[in-house]
């Protein structure tokens, strides 16, 4: 039996062709450091993220680390490396934090203004688009919000945008990471929004193998990854990212994200 090639997706930060771009030929180079030939999909919008990581060829692919948090142990994909992003809010660790984004001439004008805000969200399992903001509001408004309109779900960072443009939405959360590769590269798209607040740093999305994949190619890819800042053309790779690094991470480490969640929801007392 021929076995296929392990699947390697950066769907959840694939913002456009060009970003695609960059991560595809990122990967390449870790199929080659490796030895382990890839295949690089789009696994694109609107198909389900669930799909993706439920496959059995998965070889290195992003995972929001909520979802993961939340599967049993024994059930869990195999943590490979999450990223280390050049921005301040990453502690110089593999973190990432939520930015509370907003309409530059909108009706928020400061963080009070978000209490009674038409709030679009994401996915309910998503940890920047939904959890994040939450949480950040359970800080600050605790037993005090009423039940507003929300807007949702509108599926990734981009729905977000699009959303606050059109004036559908009055603020909304989105993976920092996503915000600094649409700096980087897609500066069009954030034009008219500014970042109002950005949540507490938490373990960020991972790239994961499936369970079924040989241990020996899952090291391998592993080792490629943690070590592609070492090599010329894997640091330029990872510049034109945004990223320092990739860096190991222990699986119990996300396990803060469905403890954060769930104490947000009991201490706002309103649902989405």
């Amino acid at each position: 039996m021929v076995m296929s090639k392990p699947i390697a997706c950066s769907r959840m930060y694939n913002l456009s062709p060009h970003i695609r771009g960059l991560w595809d030929a990122l990967f390449a180079l870790v199929s080659v450091h490796s030895g382990v030939e890839l295949e690089i999909i789009a696994h694109a919008a609107p198909a389900p993220l669930a799909e993706l990581w439920a496959r059995p060829d998965m070889g290195a692919v992003f995972m929001c680390g909520y979802p993961f948090s939340r599967m049993p142990e024994g059930a869990r994909p195999v943590a490979l490396a999450a990223p280390v992003s050049s921005e301040a809010w990453t502690l110089d660790q593999p973190l990432y934090a939520s930015h509370i984004l907003v309409a530059s001439t909108g009706p928020v004008n400061a963080v009070a203004d978000l209490a009674a805000a038409r709030w679009g969200w994401t996915v309910r399992d998503s940890q920047s688009g939904y959890h994040a903001a939450r949480s950040y509001l359970a800080g600050r408004f605790a037993g005090t919000m009423k039940q507003s309109t929300t807007v949702g779900p509108l599926l990734n960072p981009s729905g977000i945008v699009a959303a606050l443009k059109e004036g559908r939405i009055d603020a909304g959360a989105i993976d920092a990471y996503a915000f600094q590769l649409l700096s980087l590269h897609e500066r069009d798209a954030i034009d008219g929004l500014r970042i109002l607040a950005t949540t507490d740093p938490l373990p960020a999305p991972l790239l994961v193998a499936a369970q079924t994949l040989p241990s020996d190619i899952a090291t391998a890819l592993q080792q490629s990854l943690v070590t592609l800042h070492e090599t010329p053309e894997g640091a330029a790779a990872l510049e034109r990212l945004g990223l320092r690094r990739f860096s190991a991470v222990a699986p119990s480490a996300y396990d803060v994200l469905p403890q954060r969640a769930d104490d947000a929801d009991r201490r706002l007392g309103i649902s989405w």
